[in-house]
């Protein structure tokens, strides 16, 4: 009613009314319900938004005439208290449920300042100055998805993203034949003005609650990322014919007689990068990468390229591979698979004993796998000096050390965290955890990588830069590319993760130039090595770091301490690595003009944007597994470490597991604690005693909520 009053007014302010006149305007009858417009009418003329201009009869006050409007971007809180961000100002404002006019996480809104309206509540929490909505002037699309709960008469939805903190009602003829405790995904149709929930439509049912498909499925949908090929793409796929024609071949070098092989994990199928080696007759190496040329057979524009630029990357979660491309390609047509002739991309290095590049080529060829190696296999010839291949793998190894060793001197930053991995049973049940470690074998691949990543962006950037210099004249624009850039971290993080390391006796310089920096984080990695700060202090150390991206405008790669770098060596499952194989073609090839530079920065934005969505649906559906192993075992007990502390409670990392979860603040019961931000510990205000970041502690699996993929743990 409060609502429907402010409106009208708003929509009216050359009028005045009184209680009665206000009641006869919004269809408001009875004896009571017109003495709550009464008390509304003194309650909005209090609050200031309107004024009195004769006995019982009020008009739009000057200041809400006045109120500034503003546009932003709204964002649904569930405590009420919801947040618009506006361009141009640092804080949020605050909209409160009842103002809101029914706007969703991401609508554009247009909002009215209301200075000091509190409407009775609390301002505690509040992100910042007051106001109200007053027209949600664009609906984004809103796709949710949950679990329905249904019966004879009507259907829900309660999300399982907390970004919307109403259940979505699901009139009976849009249930799509969704049953109760199916997952179901459910786009927003519309939400009433008097509505107290929002009307949506199910538009699929992805299996039962707790089945791991429909769960699998369900964190995809969630981060709107698809779940299934379109059928139509994957026909266009099949008919595209194999490329590895005589015709074809006799246009490329021909690298089938050189010793190549792959190295990739055990349960690969897309063999995108192979590694070749042979001994050139002036006694120098030639090591070649050699990448599938996938662009070859992706057209531009055509349907295979259109899904594969929306997607822009393969999503890897926990028990599956969501590819870029469709299996014809991926797995067959442009996988790498031994014994097999593929067309490829490669970058051939002749280099000396001590790795040094003394010449390099870039061209199109034709190649065959000797070998398909997973990386324990190659691991085992490098310590055992046994095997297939050996002596190329050997040496590729040795070749690969020396490339490492010189790019940390040169300042390069290591970050060698464990990757959680799950043993999962028939149904997908994670029965184990273990942890993946990077080893000779996959510092071997990784480091030839990075040099053909690095040597591509430099044939492009860094080719504009030496014919300046060569020619002294003025500086010449590079051609525009695809660069992976990697911005140097903000002094205030690093400062912050200093004086963090300096709590566990570590010093770490947060000044100096890009050289200090980064070998002081190294150092700093070596010294927390297999201490219980390690976890802790590492992520700390990587959230310092910016993220890296793809752009046109090349900044260098901080990280890797590399003034040029693209991704070039996976275009099976990175779209940008598609783009950097055609923008080559066009310039070392065909001699063609610059592409527009606008045009390319928005492709790369939206292939960041999606590698970071990716990345977010991939941690999800880690954290779920986590929760699905834990919740088998309730009530047991387990060693773990302080890994993050808040006013809420103490997240506590298990140790065999890397398992993380909440002891909320409310369940320490021999004492009230409270927060000391600075230190990053809880105090208790009586004993004195501290839960800090590090700190060893026994804990008890007390809850686990497997919609939320929450875990919460009590001190044992």
């Amino acid at each position: 009613m409060l609502e429907r009053i402010t409106e009208w007014f708003s929509q009216h302010p050359n009028n005045s009314y009184n209680y009665l006149q206000i009641s006869q305007e919004l269809g408001i009858f009875g004896r009571s319900n017109r003495a709550d417009v009464y008390d509304m009418l003194i309650l909005l003329q209090q609050q200031g938004f309107l004024r009195e201009i004769s006995t019982g009869r009020y008009a739009l006050s000057q200041t809400s005439r006045k109120s500034e409007e503003l546009e932003g971007v709204f964002d649904r809180r569930h405590n009420g208290m919801h947040q618009v961000s506006v361009e141009g100002y640092e804080l949020p404002f605050t909209v409160y449920d009842g103002d809101d006019m029914q706007a969703l996480p991401g609508d554009k809104v247009r909002i009215q300042r209301v200075p000091g309206r509190s409407h009775g509540r609390s301002s505690r929490g509040a992100g910042g100055p007051q106001a109200r909505v007053v027209e949600v002037v664009e609906r984004v699309p809103h796709r949710y998805v949950g679990v329905l709960q249904k019966n004879n008469k009507y259907a829900f939805v309660t999300p399982d993203n907390r970004s919307l903190d109403k259940d979505i009602y699901i009139p009976n003829e849009l249930l799509k034949k969704a049953k109760d405790g199916d997952k179901v995904v459910v786009d927003f149709e519309r939400w009433p003005a008097f509505s107290k929930n929002p009307i949506g439509r199910v538009v699929d049912v992805l299996g039962h609650k707790g089945e791991n498909n429909a769960e699998m499925h369900s964190i995809l949908a969630e981060y709107g990322l698809p779940y299934k090929y379109p059928q139509q793409v994957v026909k266009a796929a099949e008919r595209i014919a194999d490329g590895c024609t005589p015709e074809e071949i006799a246009n490329r070098l021909d690298y089938r007689n050189v010793t190549t092989f792959t190295i990739d994990p055990a349960d690969a199928k897309d063999f995108d990068d192979a590694l070749s080696l042979r001994k050139l007759e002036n006694g120098h190496w030639e090591a070649g990468v050699h990448i599938a040329d996938v662009t070859f057979y992706v057209r531009p524009e055509s349907s295979v390229d259109k899904e594969a630029y929306s997607r822009a990357t393969s999503v890897y979660l926990v028990d599956r591979t969501i590819p870029m491309l469709p299996e014809r390609l991926c797995n067959e047509l442009c996988s790498l698979r031994q014994g097999e002739d593929k067309l490829t991309y490669s970058v051939l290095f002749e280099m000396d004993d001590d790795a040094n590049i003394l010449k390099h080529r870039i061209q199109r060829t034709v190649t065959c796998s000797n070998r398909r190696f997973t990386y324990e296999e190659a691991q085992e010839i490098i310590e055992t000096g046994q095997g297939d291949f050996a002596k190329e793998v050997l040496q590729l190894d040795r070749l690969a050390k020396q490339l490492r060793a010189r790019r940390f001197a040169e300042g390069a930053i290591a970050f060698d965290r464990a990757e959680v991995k799950f043993r999962l049973d028939e149904k997908g049940v994670p029965v184990d955890v273990y942890f993946k470690v990077s080893k000779d074998a996959n510092k071997l691949v990784e480091e030839f990588m990075l040099l053909a990543n690095r040597t591509v962006a430099e044939a492009i950037g860094g080719a504009a830069e030496g014919n300046t210099r060569a020619k002294g004249k003025a500086n010449k624009k590079a051609k525009t590319f695809v660069y992976r850039v990697h911005d140097q971290p903000q002094p205030e993080k690093l400062e912050n993760l200093a004086s963090l390391a300096s709590r566990f006796g570590h010093r770490m310089p947060a000044v100096g130039n890009n050289k200090v920096i980064s070998q002081g984080i190294n150092q700093l990695m070596s010294e927390i090595h297999d201490r219980p700060e390690e976890n802790m202090l590492s992520m700390l150390a990587i959230r310092s770091m910016a993220k890296a991206v793809y752009t046109t405008e090349n900044i260098g790669h901080y990280g890797l301490a590399f003034k040029y770098y693209t991704h070039f060596t996976s275009p099976i499952r990175r779209y940008p690595d598609c783009m950097v194989h055609r923008l080559l073609n066009r310039y070392l090839n065909e001699g063609g003009r610059s592409v527009p530079r606008e045009q390319y920065e928005e492709y790369c934005k939206h292939c960041s944007d999606m590698e970071q969505v990716a990345a977010s649906a991939e941690r999800a559906s880690i954290k779920y597994k986590q929760a699905e192993f834990l919740a088998a075992r309730m009530g047991q007990e387990f060693e773990g470490t302080v890994s993050g502390v808040s006013e809420w409670g103490i997240y506590v990392e298990l140790n065999d597991s890397k398992c993380e979860g909440l002891v909320p603040v409310r369940d320490l019961k021999d004492d009230h604690y409270v927060f000391d931000e600075r230190n990053f510990c809880l105090i208790g205000r009586r004993t004195h005693k501290r839960y800090t970041l590090g700190d060893p502690l026994r804990i008890k699996v007390a809850a686990v909520n497997m919609e939320r993929r929450t875990i919460d743990f009590v001190l044992a």
